[in-house]
């Protein structure tokens, strides 16, 4: 009936050294108020500001990533208004030529048009203390170099909301431009959201067929940011089905009540007095720098997919080792060593007289190193105290988790016995071989051993072995539980279950 009108503006503080214009450190962790600043940051009489020239790169880098094209000539302005965190009282910032423009994002096959991106200082931060009649200011984030973001209003669902600003998150990320740590306040998103539409009830929509605008802000979340979206889509709606305006405003979102709520009637467009900034000289580029920076960009998100998919991955194990790049990196490492390990051990075997199939297992191999990383890597790092994607002093090298893959694909490691050695990997950094034969924890599946464990079990287990005569299925993977507690996890619990059945006919 209505359609969703939305566009994002979205800011990112860029990851460097020192701020925008001048040399105070750009810390976003400093926890003690007032420290990262200078005489230019606080704009003192007399001081002068100084380019960035890393942050304009970052800024540029975003740009070719997002497919924008990158001026040539730009320059900075002063935007003027007062606000207690904005020391100077106006804004070094970018307006009649932003540095990127006309770029996109696709997302799920829907290309989202990107108006902008320029460069600008941050302002410093309030803390509103409750129950006192003023505010305190911090001025460590004033001056961080900040990349703002627009895009045409091309969304229609909170989903693509949700889609778009976590795959700009990681692209930043990917190229070292920004940390994108939205809890740190590192990356904010604001919406403007309307309906339109000349099909509905409404008489006050079909007048204009544009909706009125709402702006949402102070979204700290991804996912807030999405729900913001949707409550807004259904409340708007309920507003015009009712015969009611929509009110021009902005609206904040309280995730208690997962509802927006008004923070201020929007007031007309103000006057800043945009005019360049005379203590800063000009940007120019030449097209052979714009393509040296091309030139120096890293593999991007949706490259790696496409890369990865070639390894026969699902899409799940896929986007898990694109967002956990670092966990991705390692999974590379081990599929390098995957085929000349498995060569290895079927050499190995063939010495010993034994035959084992698939000397070269391919796709399902990779199948199982992947599954492994994801599922089993968080809990060894978690009892370390790393986090998922932090792989610094990890002790499992790829070789030897590659050799403990080929060991697990060929029956030679229960899941359970597996478990105990890539636990012990952790710890030691020892191959799975050597913990193997140290620790007793090969997979038992001599047939005669096997047989006497069983016998065992069905002798102290008579009701179960009743119950599966009767029909229980239930029963059988009861005694092959017992068998697998009794060896220790050791047994081949494939080989224990056709025993069973032989014996229980």
């Amino acid at each position: 009936m209505y359609k969703p009108v939305i566009g994002l503006e979205i800011h990112a503080e860029l990851k460097t050294k020192t701020k925008m214009f001048c040399n105070s450190l750009n810390d976003p962790d400093e926890k003690h108020p007032n420290i990262n600043v200078c005489p230019i940051c606080l704009a003192h009489p007399g001081t002068l500001p100084v380019i960035n020239i890393e942050a304009v790169k970052k800024v540029i880098m975003a740009g070719l990533a997002l497919n924008c094209k990158i001026a040539e000539d730009t320059f900075f302005e002063r935007k003027n208004y007062f606000y207690p965190d904005l020391p100077k009282g106006y804004q070094i910032t970018q307006y009649q030529k932003p540095l990127c423009e006309g770029g996109h994002l696709d997302i799920a096959g829907k290309k989202i048009k990107i108006t902008r991106i320029h460069l600008e200082e941050d302002a410093g931060r309030l803390y509103h203390i409750e129950g006192k009649d003023y505010s305190l200011v911090d001025y460590n984030r004033a001056g961080v170099p900040l990349m703002e973001l627009v895009t045409e209003p091309d969304f229609e669902t909170g989903q693509e909301v949700k889609k778009f600003a976590e795959e700009l998150r990681l692209i930043l990320k990917y190229l070292g431009a920004s940390d994108a740590d939205m809890e740190k306040g590192l990356m904010r998103v604001e919406v403007n959201i309307s309906l339109t539409g000349d099909d509905g009830p409404s008489t006050l929509l079909r007048a204009s067929k544009l909706g009125t605008k709402v702006e949402i802000k102070n979204l700290n979340s991804i996912k807030f940011a999405a729900d913001a979206v949707d409550y807004e889509i259904k409340r708007q709606t309920e507003l015009l089905d009712a015969g009611k305006k929509v009110v021009q405003e902005t609206r904040g979102w309280d995730e208690n009540k997962k509802a927006t709520f008004s923070q201020r009637s929007k007031e007309e467009a103000h006057d800043y007095r945009y005019f360049p900034e005379p203590d800063l000289p000009p940007l120019k580029f030449t097209l052979a720098q714009i393509e040296l920076i091309k030139d120096g960009l890293v593999e991007l998100p949706s490259q790696r997919r496409v890369r990865f998919a070639r390894y026969g991955l699902n899409d799940t194990q896929i986007e898990i080792f694109t967002v956990a790049r670092h966990l991705g990196d390692y999974y590379e490492h081990v599929a390098t060593e995957l085929d000349s390990v498995a060569k290895d051990f079927h050499i190995k075997k063939r010495l010993k007289g034994e035959f084992p199939n698939e000397p070269h297992l391919g796709r399902r191999l990779h199948e199982l190193s992947a599954n492994y990383i994801i599922t089993e890597f968080p809990v060894l790092m978690s009892a370390k105290g790393l986090e998922i994607d932090d792989l610094e002093g990890f002790k499992i090298s790829s070789e030897a988790f590659a050799e403990l893959m080929v060991l697990i694909f060929h029956k030679e490691l229960s899941s359970t016995g597996a478990k105990a050695v890539l636990k012990e990997m952790a710890e030691t950094g020892l191959h799975p071989e050597q913990i193997m034969k140290e620790k007793n924890l090969g997979q038992m599946s001599d047939a005669s051993e096997l047989e006497t464990t069983v016998d065992k079990a069905v002798a102290n287990n008579e009701q179960a072995v009743e119950d599966y005569k009767k029909g229980k299925e239930a029963s059988l993977k009861f005694l092959i539980g017992i068998v697998m507690r009794d060896s220790k996890g050791r047994a081949n619990p494939q080989m224990v279950e056709e025993i069973l059945k032989n014996k229980l006919k």
